[in-house]
């Protein structure tokens, strides 16, 4: 089995962040809206704050040393007196590497690495999406994990929500 990393991205991988974004803004725009610059570029808001704020966690998924996807981390403030929420801001793995076991082991690895409060939300029209996640999610947590439907704007989205504080004992990677 191929070796499967995930690494904190340095300053010097934002160039590679950002070009691993457009890719997976383009497969995204088939579920949502996506903005493209005027000459067909994707710009994510806010990826330099992944290096500059102390909630923000960079990662890059390699497998035998490629580069092979990214997952971005958001810690969220909760309510005063409220424990923070970790989320997966954005996760992408390239189409060249998938069914290779890379999202879930990547997936597996960052949980593992922020024991706490963690939210993923997907849209529900990304049936893949979501079953990937519901999948990673009842393995790292040792039983399945419904998520709940809600609206941003127009669009239905599932939010899993989950303590992997609670999750079985891994051994690690």
């Amino acid at each position: 089995m191929a070796a499967i990393e995930v690494v904190p991205a340095a300053l010097c991988d934002q160039p590679v962040l950002a070009d691993l974004l457009a890719s997976y803004a383009t497969e995204f725009s088939e579920f949502h809206a996506v903005r493209f610059q005027a000459d067909g570029t994707f710009v994510y808001p806010g990826l330099a704050d992944y290096w500059h704020k102390p909630d923000r966690f960079p990662f890059l998924i390699r497998i035998e040393r490629e580069t092979a996807g990214f997952v971005l981390v958001t810690r969220l403030d909760s309510l005063p007196g409220r424990e923070p929420v970790f989320d997966v801001a954005e996760f992408f793995v390239t189409r060249a590497f998938r069914r290779r076991g890379a999202g879930t082991t990547a997936a597996h690895d960052v949980w593992s690495r922020f024991p706490a409060l963690w939210q993923v939300r997907v849209l529900q029209t990304n049936r893949l999406a979501s079953r990937f996640w519901e999948n990673a999610i009842g393995r790292f947590m040792g039983n399945p994990c419904q998520p709940e439907s809600l609206h941003i704007g127009n669009e239905a989205w599932h939010r899993f929500a989950f303590d992997t504080r609670s999750a079985p004992q891994k051994t690690p990677f």
